[in-house]
């Protein structure tokens, strides 16, 4: 199980006010399985990490948005932190490659409030998924199908609602990238955008 992830490369997509743990605990999951992940943002620019309400630890990034490119990359990380995914989704070029990314079919795991940045990318019509409670209405209103449950996964799409639900994310996460594309996840995305 530690080498399932050998080669691949997956990327992290957070800035100021991403949810500390809901980082770095899929980081070192995908780490441990083998993976080089990598932390794309807005800038390049050091930001801090919250823990709920207190500031964290402070992260820069490898590359930003505009510099990455979808084909680098194996599997896509999304997560939550209120602040974090509303800075994201006001930045073209984070919600380009999100879009991009969710249309190659390769994996993808988002969580809590994560799903703010699919919506904005129009890429959660007719998907199965989980989220923090608060985004229950957006994804209904977005076409999502939502449910309240620890952990989803709909065509290599993985969801899950919050920290407590990390360890069960966290396996599926590195179960899909191992997986690798999912053409069902391309064809969901051509339609949802249509």
């Amino acid at each position: 199980m530690a080498n399932e992830l050998q080669g691949k490369k997956i990327a992290f997509i957070a800035t100021e006010g991403v949810e500390q743990v809901e980082l770095t605990e899929p980081w070192k999951a995908v780490e441990q399985a083998g993976a080089q992940p990598e932390l794309i943002s807005m800038e390049d620019s050091e930001f801090h990490a919250w823990n709920h309400f207190d500031k964290g630890d402070t992260f820069k990034p490898d590359k930003t948005a505009e510099e990455a490119q979808v084909g680098d990359y194996d599997g896509l990380v999304l997560p939550g932190g209120v602040a974090n995914p509303d800075q994201l989704r006001t930045d073209e070029n984070v919600v380009g490659f999100i879009r991009d990314f969710v249309a190659s079919g390769k994996p993808i795991g988002v969580i809590c409030h994560g799903p703010w940045t699919l919506i904005e990318a129009g890429v959660v019509k007719g998907r199965k998924i989980t989220s923090w409670p608060s985004l229950h209405t957006d994804l209904i209103n977005a076409g999502a199908s939502w449910v309240d449950e620890e952990v989803v996964v709909d065509a290599g799409l993985v969801s899950s609602r919050k920290p407590d639900d990390l360890p069960a994310f966290n396996a599926k996460i590195v179960e899909e990238f191992a997986e690798g594309k999912h053409e069902e996840s391309a064809e969901k995305t051509k339609e949802a955008v249509q």
